[in-house]
């Protein structure tokens, strides 16, 4: 088996394989038209798939530019801050290596991935002067979770010696509908508190990730936990390091992905919600890439959908399932532009945990071009402080939500204390898809009632280990490739981390041993 595209994980594993001997495009005789409702990750990678074989494709995107959660679009600086044009975003992102699909995708607008920049580290603060670094950590599992053990402060032998090993190693035994079977009804803290991590190493490895997913530990699905812990931990080689873009989103890479998809004869067109969709006769099909909310509102105007073609009880379970999914609660971005920088060792990118509301902070200037370059010419930096998964009482105090957050910053940055705040943008959004306790059952597939529509998005059920970007833009590469299938093409190369960790076969063969005969 061939290696993932720019990965070193002997492991992963290549979902799909092209078909010997099939042509690139659709064949002359045949054609079809497509409309993707969505323009971000999971909508544009469905629609430039489909576009590159030969279908005729129409993205609608309501809002007036395209990337959804990684979109980004033109502002303009008070004086205080000289006024300047510059790019407000929803928020930083990391690139993990493992995301074999999403980098596929990006190289639609960049073969070479010039715009990713490497961060080195992914340090962590907490209370008491805490710290963790993941730099230099070996990347093969389960090397680098025992070196990640041994490395950390908070973990004594003592603190070891109370750990349920058997609960533990669950992290590295993830396989598929088993774990979700056995894990999706606890919640995520649940769990923890069964493995009886020391409470500040627990803080320190394992809350801030779970954090990181936009969906609160009380009730996070311990299976959905365990399976991002095999993505981007336990389960693959390419470690926990990652890349980050060096320009604005929108700059980097929606500008050139919209000119390549219009290369292709597709259309994009902006601003342009959708309520209600016709039903698409033979040729025509649809791909709803939007997110829970709005997925909801659009197959609740469209009946057509959840009909299907004498879909009958399916179709209402399929309802039924859509109607029970819902989303995360809000999360917070805070850019701001301040009139001094931040000491010289900071880094580009770091978490803390147990430290209020703030989640990470982003030294913007450190890694985006746009931002360095006004740094470079104010003296000043560009910061960016996020909340993921807010409590439920700060939802709507933007006020409260924006003191807090600074407050923090001035307690693990303590030199922005004296810095004097130019310009600045708060963000709250709530549009990520939740992954509460017993969810798993209620997620959707790719496919529909109706033949000839698919969703994409990383709301969706997938038979694979895949999370956040990776699993939107895949999604939609798998909505492409089905919608393909019939007319016999390639399809879009789907890559995957090994889809089971390393001790999967001997926690099965332990569990067989222990039932009762």
């Amino acid at each position: 088996m061939s290696r993932a595209p720019g990965g070193r994980d002997r492991r992963a594993v290549q979902i799909t394989t092209p078909i010997a001997g099939a042509p690139n495009r659709l064949r002359a005789d045949q054609s079809l038209a497509v409309t993707v409702v969505g323009g971000g990750l999971a909508g544009m990678a469905a629609a430039i798939s489909l576009a590159e074989r030969g279908a005729r494709v129409t993205v609608r995107e309501a809002a007036p530019v395209l990337g959804g959660r990684l979109s980004s679009w033109p502002d303009t600086l008070n004086a205080a801050a000289k006024g300047e044009a510059m790019h407000m975003e929803r928020g930083f992102h990391a690139f993990f290596r493992q995301y074999y699909n999403a980098r596929a995708l990006l190289r639609r607008a960049d073969p070479s991935l010039g715009f990713l920049m490497a961060c080195e580290d992914y340090p962590l603060f907490g209370p008491n002067n805490a710290f963790q670094s993941f730099a230099r950590l070996p990347r093969t599992p389960p090397l680098n979770l025992a070196t990640l053990v041994r490395r950390t402060p908070t973990l004594t032998l003592d603190g070891l010696r109370k750990i349920n090993g058997d609960v533990a190693a669950e992290m590295l035994a993830f396989n598929g509908d088993d774990t979700y079977a056995r894990f999706d009804s606890i919640s995520a803290k649940d769990y923890l508190d069964q493995v009886n991590f020391p409470v500040e190493a627990r803080r320190m490895l394992f809350e801030v990730f779970a954090h990181s997913f936009f969906n609160p530990e009380e009730v996070m699905s311990a299976g959905e936990m365990l399976m991002m812990f095999h993505v981007y931990f336990c389960g693959s080689a390419e470690g926990i390091l990652f890349d980050v873009l060096t320009e604005p989103f929108g700059d980097a890479v929606w500008a050139p992905m919209h000119r390549h998809l219009e290369r292709l004869g597709g259309t994009v067109r902006l601003s342009d919600p959708v309520t209600t969709l016709a039903e698409p006769p033979a040729g025509e099909a649809v791909v709803l890439a939007t997110s829970v909310h709005a997925l909801q509102q659009i197959v609740g105007a469209n009946p057509w959908i959840t009909a299907g073609a004498g879909a009958g009880a399916m179709g209402e379970q399929w309802h039924g399932h859509l109607s029970a999914l819902d989303q995360a609660p809000p999360f917070a971005v805070l850019r701001l532009w301040l009139d001094r920088d931040v000491n010289a060792g900071r880094a580009p990118f770091a978490g803390t945990a147990a430290l209020g509301i703030l989640d990470n902070i982003s030294c913007v200037h450190r890694y985006q071009g746009e931002a360095r370059r006004w740094a470079m010419r104010t003296g000043g930096s560009v910061m960016e402080l996020h909340a993921y998964a807010l409590p439920i009482t700060r939802h709507h105090d933007e006020g409260r939500v924006r003191s807090d957050l600074i407050a923090q910053l001035h307690a693990v940055y303590p030199e922005t204390s004296s810095a004097r705040i130019l310009d600045e943008r708060l963000l709250l959004r709530s549009d990520c898809p939740s992954f509460v306790t017993g969810s798993y059952a209620h997620r959707l597939p790719v496919a529909t009632p109706h033949p000839r529509v698919k969703l994409a998005g990383d709301l969706v059920r997938l038979p694979f280990p895949t999370a956040l970007m990776e699993r939107a833009v895949t999604s939609g590469f798998v909505a492409a490739n089905e919608l393909l299938s019939p007319f016999g093409v390639a399809p879009e190369p789907i890559w995957s981390v090994p889809t089971r960790g390393v001790l999967a076969s001997l926690q099965a063969w332990q569990r067989r041993r222990r039932r009762p005969a």
